[in-house]
């Protein structure tokens, strides 16, 4: 393992010394093709003149042309890895060759280095770690859902494999992955540019090149907007306003568990009637439904868990039991076939009923989602008492959402309790 200075002359420097050789035997320039390789010949010998140690007058007169007529220059690691094949890199400066030469030389040594002609690139990394996720499954929750790997192959086609995927992952510097995030940040919003910054540094991570990443992130912008009462997460007044509106069972059902469970919509159309103790007023969560309709496990293990039921879920849940449809999952909401409810459909059927309540936007349309109501159920559990929430602590109110970052969500949500 070595690191040497390589010089060599270039073509078009190769032809203004072949135009120098026509000048002396008084020819024109435009004969310097005839003089090509003389002017090869000199310049061979030049340069070995030139690194000649053993004669120091010759070296003294080469280094003086050289100085003269300066070739191009660069420097060269030449190693053998551990599996005993050869390799040559090539870099600018010294320093760059040396730090390259004392890392490879510990990775080699280590039997862990990984040599540039053999690495994959970022796209195929990116491949290898989707194929792994879809087999293996998130964090060994079991298997990765197909909206999630929908999701990751989106960032790999959008987003990482045009700007940086043919970039080999021994040739990924801390400075190109910098470069990466700002050129993120710069043509996506933020939030977007954060997901897919996390799913690049998982993909490197699984090919274990999460080092080149790890000071490059990309933090909330303390800027963003927070949720609002009123605007993002339905008022007290606008839920009971809908509960009011409810013609059915079913739909009284729904609000009132959407908003007083505060159930992911994905649990909402998985759960099962099993999975509901009417009798001693708890709910489990423990399973849910993708978007395609197909059952699964909670998207992690803070997902399964138990809530009490309110007295006015208990009671419009043992109303609508009596009237639901049957079907093979025993679904608590399916539809009227006793299948899994598109979330379309489910969020369609509450359209009407925020009209007929008035909880319309500026447009006169249905102003929240179907997830508003868990966001409710947060900041009912968040408000203190005196203020119509039940005063909760933040780790019971994690619990309950089956959730990880309740703090980061919903933090501002919670009063200074008054000194007494």
């Amino acid at each position: 393992m070595s690191v040497r200075k390589r010089q060599w002359y270039t073509n078009k420097q190769t032809q203004a010394w072949a135009k120098r050789l026509a000048g002396r035997t008084g020819q024109p320039e435009d004969r310097w093709p005839d003089h090509l390789t003389d002017a090869k010949a000199d310049l061979a010998v030049l340069l070995r003149d030139a690194r000649d140690k053993d004669n120091r007058e010759r070296q003294k007169l080469a280094q003086q042309s050289v100085s003269d007529f300066p070739p191009e220059e660069a420097w060269i690691v030449d190693y053998t890895d551990q599996d005993g094949d050869r390799h040559i890199e090539t870099f600018k400066k010294k320093k760059d060759a040396d730090a390259y030469h004392d890392k490879v030389r510990i990775d080699v040594r280590r039997g862990e280095h990984t040599a540039p002609s053999k690495s994959q690139t970022v796209r195929e990394a990116a491949e290898r770690w989707l194929k792994r996720v879809e087999a293996n499954g998130m964090k060994g929750d079991g298997p990765a859902e197909r909206t999630t790997v929908r999701q990751y192959r989106q960032h790999i086609n959008l987003h990482i494999a045009p700007r940086i995927g043919k970039v080999k992952l021994a040739q990924l510097t801390p400075g190109k992955v910098e470069a990466f995030r700002d050129d993120l940040l710069t043509s996506l919003s933020r939030p977007l540019a954060r997901k897919v910054m996390t799913s690049f540094k998982s993909l490197l991570k699984a090919a274990k090149y999460a080092h080149v990443a790890a000071d490059a992130s990309i933090g909330r912008d303390k800027r963003e907007r927070k949720l609002e009462v009123g605007v993002d997460i339905p008022t007290p007044a606008e839920i009971k306003r809908l509960i009011d509106a409810a013609k059915t069972e079913r739909h009284r059902a729904l609000l009132l568990t959407a908003a007083l469970c505060g159930l992911r919509a994905s649990e909402l159309r998985g759960l099962r009637w099993r999975d509901v103790d009417l009798k001693n007023g708890e709910l489990h969560v423990r399973q849910r439904a993708d978007r395609y309709c197909e059952i699964g496990t909670p998207k992690s293990s803070a997902g399964v868990r138990k809530i009490p039921l309110a007295p006015d879920v208990l009671i419009a849940l043992k109303t609508w039991k009596l009237a639901c449809p049957k079907g093979e999952h025993g679904l608590v909401f399916p539809s009227s076939t006793g299948a899994v409810e598109h979330h379309a459909n489910m969020l369609r059927s509450l359209a009407p009923i925020m009209i007929d309540a008035g909880v319309v936007d500026k447009e006169g349309e249905p102003k929240y989602a179907l997830h508003a109501f868990r966001h409710f159920f947060a900041s009912w559990c968040i408000n203190p008492k005196d203020r119509g929430g039940r005063g909760l602590p933040p780790k019971v109110v994690q619990e309950q959402l089956g959730h990880g970052s309740i703090v980061n969500d919903f933090g501002h949500l919670w009063a200074p309790v008054p000194a007494r």
